[in-house]
Parts: structure tokens; sequence; C-alpha cells
């Protein structure tokens, strides 16, 4: 980032999910005066990591889906559940994980989260609530087969069965063509035209 604010041309790593390692020689940047930066990630708000750009030059976004709907009268949907839904999909679909796999990594994520990203909320000039009131219904019919895979012998069955009876409780959309391709689910689903 201070290469790039200097003016210096920058070899940006893409990071490979499926063989997990960074990959080198894809995107080399370099910026114009004035030109804006966007910067993306879990680290993005901690004002520690950008200490040498003057506060005033920065404009910090935070993203997150803040579930507000209830299954009934004393029955909320859980935040984290939905964003483990999310996550499940997408680990399946660009990661090669399966959904025992993203569950058995989760309480790892949530503590990251609670380290990393909660603290640093606040720090934001605004915030985003990515949530659609129809996620949980697209995302049914990807996360549901997906759950059906773990055996009751493995330590996350039980999350398992209590997402899968979670899921009851929503229709499924089988068309998911009717989602914009620019749609943020899309990035849990695919499709996207936000893609490299």
């Amino acid at each position: 980032m201070n290469d790039l604010l200097a003016g210096e041309k920058v070899d940006l790593p893409t990071f490979n999910f499926m063989t997990g390692h960074k990959e080198y020689g894809r995107r080399i940047t370099s910026i114009k005066a004035n030109q804006p930066i966007v910067i993306e990630g879990i680290h993005a708000l901690n004002e520690e990591l950008t200490a040498y750009i003057p506060k005033e030059e920065k404009f910090k976004v935070y993203i997150s889906p803040l579930t507000q709907l209830n299954i009934d009268a004393h029955n909320r949907i859980p935040t984290t559940d939905e964003r483990m839904l999310r996550r499940m999909v997408r680990d399946n679909l660009y990661r090669g994980h399966n959904a025992q796999s993203t569950i058995a990594s989760w309480p790892k994520v949530r503590a990251g989260e609670d380290k990393n990203i909660f603290p640093y909320s606040g720090e934001a000039d605004v915030l985003f609530n990515s949530y659609h009131v129809y996620e949980i219904a697209v995302l049914k019919k990807y996360a549901e087969p997906l759950l059906k895979e773990i055996s009751p012998q493995e330590a996350e069955y039980a999350d398992a069965v209590r997402m899968l009876k979670f899921l009851r409780f929503f229709k499924t959309i089988e068309d998911d063509s009717i989602i914009v391709n620019n749609s943020i689910i899309r990035e849990f689903i695919g499709g996207s035209i936000f893609t490299d």
C-alpha cells in the first residue's frame, strides 16, 4: 500500500483458495496521483494497518449481513447461522470445502472476527447491511445437500442436523436466475459480474 501511494508498481498477489497459496504476477498495479485505492479485507478497518495515511484521507466502509427477521414471535434468525450458510455455500463452490470442514472451522472463524473485525467495526464511516430477505431461501438449495452429506459419526453432525431443522422454516428458491448478476448473493452462489 505504501509503495502504491509512492507511485511505484506493485505486484498484488491473489490468494488461490483451492491451493491455499498466494499467486503473483497477475496484477501488476500502479496508481496515478489522487487516485483512490479500495482495500478489501478483514483487517481493512484496523487503524494500525493504515497509520501512515492521514485519517481525513480514508473512508472506511463496513459491509455485513444483519438479519432482522424472526421465525415466529419467540425465535429470531441468528445472523451467525445465516453467515455460516453463506460461507458454507461459497466454500464449497470456490474453495473445494465440504460443509463438514466449514462447520469445523466456524469456531476459529468466529474467534478471528471477535479479535480482528468486530472491535474495529465502529471505526467505519458507513455501514451497509448486505442481508437480503430472500437469501436463506436461495442458499437453502445449495446448503441442504451439503449438510445431508455429514454422517452421524462426525463431530459436526449435531450442527448439521440443527441447520437442516432451521432450513425447514424456509421455502427453497429453485430458480436463482432471477437474482441480478451484481447482487452480493452472487458472491456465494456464483454468477457475479465482479470476478477476476
